[in-house]
């Protein structure tokens, strides 16, 4: 400490600038300390304090020596994890895919909508929707317990997994904000900031949940004695939504639908005579990047749902990456017959329909069957998007209702025909049929009804669609008060639109 002193004296009284630093200097000094110092000795200081703590560390761990339970517990936790940020991921592509194929002059506002919808999600899903999900059970409706991530394995019925609650809490709200994250979509270019907030937090902490227990939570649909029983009087059959084709994406749609429906189409959309005109998207580059991300994600959506590290990852990770293929190659040839051009657009949704439609069974079909499943998913978005456009006339700026919505539903039906075990195809019965048909029409009523309340209710009091002239100008002034493309030359197109136009 006295040389120390000394040498921190010597270096006030040096006449040198302030500020200037001196390594000859600070070398001799050191020197002087520790006569054998070299900086080559010094660079070595980091890593010997890291092998320091590695052999703590390796010390410690003797005294409870590992064993392949606990190796198997560590790679499931972290396999869950891994797959909850890919999925988490994919709130990317869905803004990026939603903004390429919404106008320019939304697209902060679609940016916007798709980040704080992640956030919000995660909010509402921790206070109330994970207990309504997965907590102790009050009957065959809902969960009553474990609010605020405040109960243990037994509380959320996974005292039977190796995972612990909080990983498997990040993977759940991870599924719950894509369910909110389809509406986004749907209802884009005319609906107001706030409402889709209160709707998205109504969705994911309510609604979405409730239906979520039925199948996931042990519920209702996840047991339907009447289909058949055993010997100890188990139901033989119950709802199967392996990944979520009904319980995420087929929820998502139905309430994408009636917001669509209630909000009405986008000025421009139809002319007088009722017909559907365009509005293209102003980026095909970041909605294909968008499809991309999404298609990676999937691989954690679908994988993931295994919930633990063993042979049905990898065989869930093809099946999901058969039938994608599949479908963005049937929809690029339906497209391509039926309009003359392979639109890139149809490309896109049909990889994503194939991708929504194998994930209720990814687990069970075999390879031809995904591709199957794929295939035929890729054609329905198509001839979706036309009869959505021009039956329903329900304007939806980027397909989710055909992607989501309708791919969902044939997913599910998909499985009571497609399963190994259980599918009619494979000399099972119809039992696993009916059960599926019971699951969607039980599920897609229940939030269709919701839908209806919490959109009808935000009409009443804050009024769901912007003004005309708000609409005219784009949401990202009207909305939000910037641009996306600040500086840049602006598409003009449908500024002075009127609603005869």
């Amino acid at each position: 400490m006295v040389q120390l002193t000394a040498i921190r004296r010597r270096n006030r009284r040096s006449t040198e600038p302030s500020g200037v630093f001196r390594i000859d200097k600070l070398t001799r000094d050191l020197k002087r300390l520790f006569p054998s110092f070299t900086w080559s000795w010094a660079a070595c200081l980091p890593l010997a304090l890291l092998l320091l703590g590695v052999w703590n560390v390796a010390a410690h761990a003797q005294d409870e020596p590992l064993t392949p339970e606990d190796v198997k517990i560590a790679l499931d936790n972290i396999w869950v994890l891994i797959a909850s940020v890919l999925v988490i991921f994919m709130n990317a592509g869905f803004a990026m895919l939603e903004t390429g194929l919404c106008r320019q002059k939304n697209a902060v506002n679609i940016l916007a909508k798709n980040l704080i919808v992640f956030a919000l999600a995660s909010l509402a899903f921790w206070a109330i929707g994970f207990g309504l999900m997965f907590g102790g059970d009050a009957g065959d409706f809902m969960g009553t317990a474990g609010f605020f991530l405040s109960g243990d394995k037994a509380t959320y019925g996974i005292d039977g997994l190796t995972l612990e609650v909080t990983v498997f809490f990040l993977f759940q709200v991870a599924f719950a904000a894509t369910a909110a994250t389809i509406v986004s979509g749907a209802v884009a270019e005319r609906i107001k900031f706030v409402d889709f907030l209160i709707f998205s937090l109504l969705l994911t902490g309510i609604a979405y949940p409730i239906s979520g227990h039925w199948i996931w939570g042990g519920g209702m649909l996840s047991a339907i004695p009447f289909l058949g029983v055993d010997s100890d009087g188990a139901a033989l059959y119950g709802f199967k939504d392996f990944a979520g084709s009904t319980v995420v994406h087929s929820v998502g749609g139905w309430a994408a639908l009636i917001g669509a429906a209630i909000l009405g189409p986008r000025i421009g959309k139809y002319r007088e005579d009722g017909t559907p005109t365009a509005l293209p998207g102003h980026n095909m580059s970041i909605a294909t990047l968008g499809c991309l991300i999404l298609w990676v994600g999937w691989f954690g959506f679908n994988p993931g749902s295994q919930l633990a590290v063993d042979s049905a990852v990898p065989y869930i990770a093809v099946t999901t990456a058969l039938a994608g293929s599949a479908g963005g190659v049937t929809a690029t040839l339906t497209s391509w017959i039926s309009t003359g051009k392979p639109d890139l657009s149809m490309i896109i949704n049909g990889i994503l329909a194939g991708l929504v439609a194998v994930t209720a069974g990814c687990n069970g079909v075999s390879y031809a069957g995904a591709v199957v499943i794929g295939g035929i998913g890729g054609i329905l978005v198509v001839f979706a998007v036309i009869f959505v456009d021009s039956v329903l006339k329900v304007d939806d700026p980027v397909g989710a209702l055909s992607v989501h919505l309708v791919n969902g539903i044939w997913g599910t039906l998909a499985v009571g025909l497609f399963d190994q075990e259980k599918g009619l195809l494979y000399g099972h019965g119809i039992n696993q049929l009916i059960a599926q048909i019971l699951g969607i029409l039980t599920v897609g009523g229940f939030t269709v009804l919701l839908s209806f309340i919490f959109w009808g209710a935000l009409k009443a009091t804050l009024g769901m669609r912007v003004s005309e002239e708000e609409e005219l100008m784009g949401l990202d002034v009207s909305e939000h008060g910037m641009e996306a493309y600040s500086g840049f030359v602006k598409d003009t197109s449908g500024m002075a639109m009127t609603h005869s136009e």
